[in-house]
């Protein structure tokens, strides 16, 4: 799942919300001890939905399909995929206008800029040249950012490429991300009350 997947799973809790975004930026647990526990577990979140979403069986169906040299990028390529999908659906997973979603999401951010590392808010400034999350609705934004992701690889890759595989690639994720997700909002929800039961909030 990528960004505007994660800030759906993680619900109306700030807290969460603003973990879901740190998520791809904190590395380690000494990394993870400089935030509060609210935040620490909007983080955790982001990790258990990662690992989730990779053991399912139709994501690994997914990346089987895809030919080399995509399959080892594979698991960039459906998150976008599976935010493109989100973002077309939207109105089936949140009762909040798209738009509105994302300009709350800025919303957030502002208030907690101290706490953001630089790479998030370098992030943000692009999302903001580019319309995102929002426009993760058009193909060509999704593609678009993938060459992106390709650019700041350190090695050779193919997702600048990924053009040419879309058209047979994007049905294929159709057709499966509403099991999907479904299936992550289920988790996300035995592992937001587990952390209750443990804490007894």
């Amino acid at each position: 799942m990528n960004f505007l997947a994660h800030l759906r799973l993680a619900g109306d809790d700030e807290n969460l919300r603003l973990g879901a975004m740190l998520g791809d930026f904190v590395r380690g647990k000494e990394a993870l001890g400089k935030f509060d526990e609210g935040i620490q577990a909007g983080i955790q979140l982001h990790r258990f939905i990662d690992a989730s979403t990779d053991a399912l069986p139709a994501i690994t169906g997914l990346l089987e399909r895809l030919q080399p040299p995509y399959r080892r990028y594979g698991g960039i390529i459906i998150d976008l995929a599976c935010d493109h999908e989100l973002a077309l659906r939207w109105d089936r997973f949140s009762d909040v206008p798209l738009q509105d979603f994302d300009r709350g999401v800025r919303v957030m951010l502002a208030r907690h800029d101290n706490l953001l590392p630089e790479r998030l808010k370098a992030f943000m400034r692009y999302a903001d040249r580019r319309g995102l999350f929002a426009s993760y609705r058009n193909e060509s934004e999704i593609l678009h950012s993938l060459r992106g992701v390709g650019r700041r690889l350190s090695r050779d890759n193919p997702l600048h490429r990924v053009g040419e595989i879309w058209p047979e690639f994007k049905p294929r994720v159709s057709a499966c991300f509403e099991d999907i997700f479904c299936e992550i909002q289920s988790e996300v929800g035995s592992w937001l009350k587990s952390k209750s039961t443990i804490t007894g909030s």
